[in-house]
């Protein structure tokens, strides 16, 4: 640590950089102890010595008549004022090691406590007694490092006076004015009986006192100054000379906050006084805690084991040590959605209908809703837009049973409708769409397109318009095809639709089968139907490809059975014969 500090001779770097550093201990603020070094280094600029007045004739020592001496300063004087320059070795270096909350007394404390009647206070009285303890017992054994602890009234003069920037020229706001008066400890705050908080709520006129004793910041902290006085020797004691040295503040979460930081291998701090010797000091602060011996460090972490380890098996226990998990050949899907927004709609005050359609071999429990309405939403205008926020959730749990293999799983679709309502309670369909749940899992976000029916003529817009009511769909599958539907072909021929706004969805979807944990299962994805949901990539693109070729069998089986025979029986006999050739 010596070399860390740069003597008088020069030598060694210097630390700059006084932010702060923030800690978190477990251990008890108590067993912190910092060691504080403060040396006195040369001035900064040159110091010359002032020559008095030459003294008059015969008096002046020296060699009479010498071009020389003429001018030169008498010896007398300069040994004087090297007598002044010297210091006291106390006075030029000083190392202590100091506690969390200890208190070092200054030398203006001193000279302050020790009269019995400047002590008002009972903190004041204490100080008195334990400097007069200090006296007999031999003095104090520090004299520039000294202590402000949390109860001092500098503390709280520090904190009034602290500055929220870094400008030379801030002038205080009034929020920082009013903050300025809250003091940031509730160690001296007693605990308010529950028959008071009964009687008393509410506290329609609060005093100033009032808001300043209960207007606090929830986490307390406590601040500690280590301190020190820069004042030349003989001079000790003058409030001018106190610098603040190191600040440590600890909150009661164990978070240590020391500006400026630990001096480490970065180099001394430095502090330059004002005036015309520009005195410079250069002072390191270090940690001086105890380390724990490795005998209680392993004891500490095996505290510390059992306790992680019981409160473990706490929460085991209320979760339970088995797993639900669904039946052989079952997927269960586990939907948490949300209606987010609709947008780009006509009308204002919208709400949503919907429903969910469960194809074969799906199910959901019995005490499960499958459909819901939203709340009437207000537009808001967003750029072109007007935007309707629902922010609506909705939880959804079905189970997928697997009955043939060779079949193909339908997914869940979500039907919709979206209505407006008028100051008359009138209502008109706005758009209806359909939504198929996403077949990964994961976090979906899907905006999907509406339209709406529409009738030819200015009639119906205007009916629309005044009375309310609108074309609407009886069965809302039609957005799709039909779950009724057995036929080949669904014709809309003569249909006329609408294109409206848009409602944006968001799921989270969830995932559980045994088949995702069989390791054989994993192997052969496609042999069976919930092996291909387990292999998420390539589901999709599977089922797509596996249609599209369904779809292109039929129309090639159709374009075969409407050619006429004549056409196929010649081209099946000339083949033979060309094979002949």
């Amino acid at each position: 640590m010596a070399g860390a500090v740069r003597g008088p001779s020069g030598g060694g770097s210097v630390c700059r950089s006084r932010d702060p550093a923030v800690y978190r201990s477990r251990d008890p603020v108590r067993n912190l102890r910092l060691r504080v070094r403060i040396q006195r280094v040369a001035p900064a600029g040159p110091v010359l010595p002032q020559a008095p007045p030459p003294l008059a004739g015969p008096e002046r020592p020296g060699r009479a008549g010498s071009a020389a001496g003429e001018g030169a300063v008498p010896l007398a004087v300069i040994r004087a004022s090297a007598a002044g320059a010297r210091r006291a070795p106390e006075a030029e270096e000083e190392e202590a090691e100091v506690g969390w909350q200890e208190k070092l007394f200054s030398q203006f404390e001193v000279d302050l406590y020790l009269n019995e009647s400047a002590c008002q206070t009972p903190l004041d009285r204490q100080y008195h007694e334990e400097i007069r303890k200090l006296e007999k017992a031999g003095g104090r054994k520090n004299y520039r490092i000294f202590t402000y602890t949390d109860h001092d009234r500098f503390t709280n003069l520090e904190e009034l006076c602290q500055k929220v920037t870094d400008s030379d020229h801030e002038v205080p706001s009034y929020l920082a004015e009013r903050m300025a008066n809250v003091r940031r400890r509730r160690q001296d705050r007693r605990p308010v009986e529950a028959s008071s908080l009964k009687s008393k709520i509410i506290t329609w006129e609060p005093s100033e006192e009032f808001i300043k004793n209960n207007h606090v910041i929830n986490t307390p902290v406590q601040t500690m100054y280590i301190m020190g006085d820069l004042g030349p020797y003989g001079k000790l004691g003058h409030r001018e000379y106190e610098h603040v040295l190191c600040t440590i503040k600890v909150d009661g979460n164990g978070v240590i906050t020391v500006k400026p930081d630990f001096t480490g291998t970065k180099g001394p701090y430095r502090i330059e006084l004002d005036g015309e010797k520009r005195e410079v000091w250069e002072y390191t602060v270090e940690n001086a805690s105890a380390r724990v011996q490795p005998e209680e460090e392993e004891r500490e972490q095996r505290m510390f084991r059992d306790l992680y380890g019981r409160h473990r098996d706490y929460l085991n226990g209320l979760v339970g040590s088995e797993f639900e998990m669904p039946l052989p050949g079952t997927l269960r899907l586990f939907v948490n959605g949300e209606i987010v927004s609709a947008q780009g709609y006509e009308y204002d005050n919208l709400y949503v209908h919907f429903f969910l359609e469960l194809p074969n071999q799906w199910s959901s429990p019995p005490f499960q809703q499958l459909s819901g309405v939203t709340q009437t939403c207000t537009t808001k205008k967003v750029g072109w837009d007007k935007v309707a926020y629902f922010c609506y959730p909705f939880t959804v749990e079905m189970f997928y049973t697997l009955e043939d293999e060779d079949s193909l799983p339908q997914w869940p679709v979500l039907y919709f409708e979206v209505l407006s309502l008028d100051f008359w309670q009138r209502y008109r369909v706005e758009g209806y769409g359909s939504l198929v749940l996403p077949a990964s899992p994961g976090v979906h976000e899907l905006t999907i397109p509406t339209w709406r029916p529409v009738e030819l003529g200015t009639v119906a817009e205007m009916r629309r318009f005044f009375i309310g009511g609108s074309p609407e769909l009886e069965d809302l599958t039609y957005v799709r095809v039909p779950s009724t539907f057995k036929g080949k072909r669904l014709s809309r021929f003569g249909f006329r639709t609408e294109t409206t706004g848009s409602v944006t969805f968001r799921l989270y979807c969830l995932q559980q089968s045994k088949a995702f944990l069989e390791s054989s299962a994993l192997r052969q994805r496609m042999q069976s139907v919930l092996d291909r949901l387990g292999g998420f990539s390539q589901q999709s693109s599977v089922y797509n490809v596996l249609e599209a070729f369904q779809r292109a069998r039929r129309r090639m089986q159709e374009a075969r059975e409407s050619l006429p025979q004549d056409l196929i029986s010649p081209s099946a006999s000339s083949m033979p014969q060309t094979q002949d050739l």
